[in-house]
């Protein structure tokens, strides 16, 4: 469940940007952002929270930044997510060479485990569910408060009929840069908590590139589950299964280069979504920018 945290909060994110009609490939480059700001806040005030915060509030910035590019610019939804990617890794490096690398100074540690009281001794559900970090009980309410919230609310109506035909609903009164606006935004909150997952609740530390990619597994699980939160969900498990399962061949001693092993997740990431082409239909107006008449 740990293992699928980061990566199904930045499916989340997706989900919301994407049904909205704006792709977000930058959801990388958030949660990279957001654990080097987390880290460098919990760093400097010794409180863990606040770093969490800051690691939120960062990805909602940088998700403004790409809102602003493709929704009112329209620059291709495409590059701009490149772009803020790229610009992430380079920051984030630069910062950590100059300032983290050389720290002589413990680290801030990371979240505590809560249990459940009652619900934690549940045999085998309890474990489970009930005895986890903060960032992870989140991420199990954000499933189900994205699923309440896209199908259930007028709010995810207008956002679902943006996404499918943004011409039609800004004729009977939607404003789709607005709705646009906002799923995008916060598409990047949850990214990123998702990204202080990594240097506040899984080491405590930052690294350069730690999010590996997650940020793009997010995505191939996105259109896995079809665009939609239960589904992202369950491929977020198929891919965190994955990479523990590497984890664990490589403890058993199994006689197999970890390079090979190191790349289980991205090569199930290439064949599920290879084999979801064609079959997962994204929203109709998907990363196609809008322009009022």
């Amino acid at each position: 469940m740990n293992e699928a945290t980061p990566l199904t909060l930045a499916a989340l994110g997706g989900v919301v940007s994407e049904r909205s009609g704006v792709v977000n490939i930058a959801l990388e480059g958030m949660m990279l952002m957001s654990a080097f700001t987390g880290y460098v806040v919990a760093f400097q005030t010794h409180n863990l929270w606040l770093g969490v915060l800051a690691g939120v509030l960062t990805g909602v910035l940088i998700a403004s930044l790409h809102a602003a590019l493709s929704i009112s610019l329209m620059v291709d939804q495409i590059v701009s997510g490149f772009v803020i990617n790229i610009l992430a890794l380079g920051i984030t490096g630069v910062f950590f060479k100059g300032f983290l690398q050389e720290a002589s100074v413990a680290g801030p540690g990371v979240l505590p485990t809560w249990q459940i009281p009652l619900l934690s001794k549940i045999p085998v559900i309890g474990p489970i569910l009930f005895i986890h970090q903060p960032i992870t009980y989140a991420m199990l309410l954000a499933i189900v408060l994205i699923q309440f919230l896209l199908f259930y609310t007028v709010w995810g109506l207008r956002t679902r009929a943006v996404g499918e035909h943004p011409l039609a609903a800004d004729t009977v009164g939607i404003n789709v840069y607005a709705v646009r606006y906002v799923a995008v935004i916060l598409s990047g909150g949850l990214a990123g908590l998702g990204g202080a997952y990594f240097s506040l609740q899984q080491i405590g530390q930052f690294l350069p590139n730690m999010t590996g990619g997650r940020g793009f597994i997010a995505l191939a699980a996105m259109i896995f589950g079809k665009w939609k939160p239960l589904g992202a969900f369950y491929a977020c498990l198929l891919f965190a299964g994955a990479e523990a399962l590497s984890g664990r061949i490589q403890i058993t001693g199994v006689h197999i280069p970890f390079q090979f092993l190191g790349m289980l997740p991205y090569l199930l990431t290439i064949i599920v979504v290879a084999g979801a082409m064609g079959r997962a239909v994204a929203p109709a107006a998907d990363g196609k920018p809008y322009r009022k008449a």
